[in-house]
């Protein structure tokens, strides 16, 4: 089945699964409700239109770690200074300020997979890629890829786990002999994510998924790839 490739690079990207509150997480690699969020943010897909998204729930996922980046916390405050009410969800003022706690990855580079059996579809995901509907973000609205996500020529006819393991490398400098990559198990094998949507966005409701993650040789002799 074709394969859908995409490019995230950025100084900053956060992948959250678990998040409470003033509490934001990020984890080591995209989860499979972020990339949803950015196609669909792409497609100019509402958050309330679970009809379109569920499309997208249904393509198999996989990640290679070109360069896992590294784990920071951003400090954030809100309404800690005169004047110091603010506005909560429900409308009312709160004199207490807010301090959250927001995790993301420093410079890191993942080459995401996207398998479906739909080579049309795929296309008109790659074209939304290119003129996106609404800015795209590395897992927040915030954090804009240095690289285009769009790759050109990137629908391949090769499995998930080929188009992943022959892509050229995303980073400069010498190519590493073994790559990370997460790639979406077809039962309960490996290890559960709760990152797989189950309606739409303004609902929140997710399910798990299962994850292998592996170190394979890559085989690939071009140094980099900047298209």
């Amino acid at each position: 089945m074709p394969t859908l490739l995409l490019r995230l690079k950025g100084p900053m990207q956060s992948w959250g699964t678990t998040s409470r509150f003033d509490q934001r997480d990020t984890g080591k690699e995209p989860s499979k409700s972020g990339i949803i969020g950015l196609l669909a943010a792409a497609m100019g897909i509402n958050r309330t239109n679970w009809d379109d998204l569920k499309l997208l729930t249904k393509l198999k996922m996989g990640v290679r770690h070109d360069r896992p980046g590294v784990l920071r916390k951003d400090y954030q405050t809100a309404g800690c200074s005169a004047p110091n009410s603010i506005i909560k969800a429900d409308g009312t003022l709160s004199k207490n300020g807010v301090v959250s706690d927001r995790f993301y990855l420093a410079d890191a580079a993942f080459l995401v997979g996207l398998e479906g059996d739909n080579r049309a579809y795929l296309e008109s995901l790659q074209n939304a890629l290119l003129n996106p509907r609404w800015v795209l973000g590395l897992g927040r609205k915030s954090y804009l890829s240095s690289d285009p996500i769009y790759i050109k020529n990137g629908i391949s006819e090769s499995s998930l786990k080929e188009a992943l393991c022959t892509y050229p490398w995303l980073c400069e400098g010498k190519i590493p002999e073994k790559i990370l990559y997460s790639f979406e198990a077809p039962d309960s094998t490996g290890r559960m994510v709760m990152d797989q949507p189950l309606s739409s966005f303004s609902d929140r409701q997710f399910g798990a998924r299962f994850v292998i993650t592996e170190w394979l040789a890559f085989a690939q002799e071009e140094k980099n790839v900047s298209t």
